[in-house]
């Protein structure tokens, strides 16, 4: 789960994170209120969105005076701010965070995350903030420092001195470092975060660290644990599609092709989104059903692919253990039935039950194509479809 740079430094504010003054605003209105209430003299007007490279793309703006905030304000909020994250679609700006203008003397980029591969946290830092991370591992990955705890290890003061010093910092600043990574672990791991970004972390001329940018995501496994987090989620920034999923908790991720997935397990729906892919389809999401689903979840599971109107065709794609293929198949008739589905429809079963799986779906009187083998799913629903598109439905 992301949240808003805004929610994230609150959060950080809490383990004595510095972070400049400021608060949020959801109008012209309460934007100047907010300019008035800081009393500048500079201010920084900032669009929020789930979304990176917001200040290339017109969504941070400098401001030096309460009118030009409230004007600012006015001319962010409503539009749809175009980023290299948000895809060309962009994203509308609901809300914007001013806050006060920070001195900036240099300028540092530092990231924690959990590292897959060592199953620890890793700190990831660099000389050169305010730009992508990805671009200078691209141009300078000489540039970028690393620094790997061990699984469950507390970061310990030597781990954050030797980011200190990989990044320049001398006398006070490595003391003034050492404290602030020292805090943003604690808060990475207390709030069962799974990244932790600040970009840029400012030096100013007066030699304090600020913290002037934060992402933070959280693992979802873990929101259950966390219910003041779990209330900072905006919805409005999610895929509707997604969201309605993660209501009935399906695993749900779009995509941005024509063929809908309906797959139990994430291994098995990974391997039907490749073979999908082999045979020159374009999968249109990542869904993992569950092992356990009832029939009523698949029903669920079917309408919102159905819904999809860029779905031009679905694969079910089930190996009944748990879940009994008859239950698969008495869902799945259910829905097509109930909402008049007239799109390809391949569906493969194996495992419990499944020869009764297949005599419900033969006696069901719709358009579905049964298939012995996920090859064969593949290659039926990709032709389907391309069929479907060539005669311009």
């Amino acid at each position: 789960m992301n949240i808003h740079e805004y929610q994230a430094k609150a959060l950080l504010r809490r383990y004595d994170v510095p972070v400049p003054r400021g608060d949020v605003a959801h109008t012209p209105q309460e934007a100047e209120a907010v300019a008035e209430e800081l009393d500048g003299p500079v201010w920084v007007v900032k669009a929020q969105i789930h979304a990176g490279g917001r200040g290339k793309a017109g969504g941070v703006k400098l401001c030096r005076s309460v009118k030009e905030v409230t004007a600012t304000a006015d001319h962010l909020l409503g539009m749809r701010l175009v980023t290299h994250q948000t895809g060309p679609e962009g994203k509308e700006v609901r809300r914007v965070y001013i806050e006060t203008a920070t001195d900036i003397a240099r300028e540092l980029y530092v990231a924690l995350l959990v590292d897959r591969g060592t199953g620890g946290i890793t700190i990831v830092a660099s000389t050169e903030g305010g730009v992508d991370i990805e671009e200078v591992a691209a141009k300078t990955p000489d540039k970028i420092v690393t620094q790997t705890l061990l699984p469950a290890a507390q970061m310990q003061s030597f781990h954050a001195r030797k980011v200190a010093f990989a990044l320049g910092l001398e006398g006070r600043q490595v003391h003034k470092m050492v404290r602030l990574l020292l805090s943003l672990h604690r808060a990475f791991v207390e709030l069962d975060a799974s990244m932790l970004e600040i970009n840029p972390l400012v030096v100013t001329s007066a030699g304090r660290l600020v913290a002037l940018d934060a992402k933070m995501s959280f693992d979802d496994n873990a929101l259950f644990r966390h219910r003041d987090i779990e209330e900072l989620r905006d919805d409005m920034e999610s895929d509707p599609l997604e969201v309605e999923a993660a209501r009935h908790d399906l695993n749900y991720v779009k995509l941005d092709g024509d063929i809908g997935c309906m797959v139990n397990g994430a291994g098995l729906a990974m391997a039907t989104m490749d073979i999908i892919k082999h045979y020159g389809g374009r999968p249109a999401n990542f869904m993992d059903i569950a092992g356990a689903a009832t029939k009523e979840r698949i029903a669920i599971a079917f309408k919102l692919l159905a819904n999809d109107p860029g779905v031009r065709g679905i694969l079910l794609n089930v190996f009944g253990g748990m879940m009994r293929c008859n239950s698969i198949a008495e869902g799945l008739v259910q829905a097509a039935r109930e909402i008049g589905y007239d799109r390809p429809l391949v569906v493969r079963l194996e495992g419990t039950n499944v020869e009764l799986g297949r005599k419900i779906l033969n006696e069901a009187d719709l358009p579905i194509i049964s298939a012995g083998t996920l090859a064969e799913a593949a290659q039926s629903i990709v032709t389907a479809v391309a069929a479907r598109t060539k005669a311009g439905g």
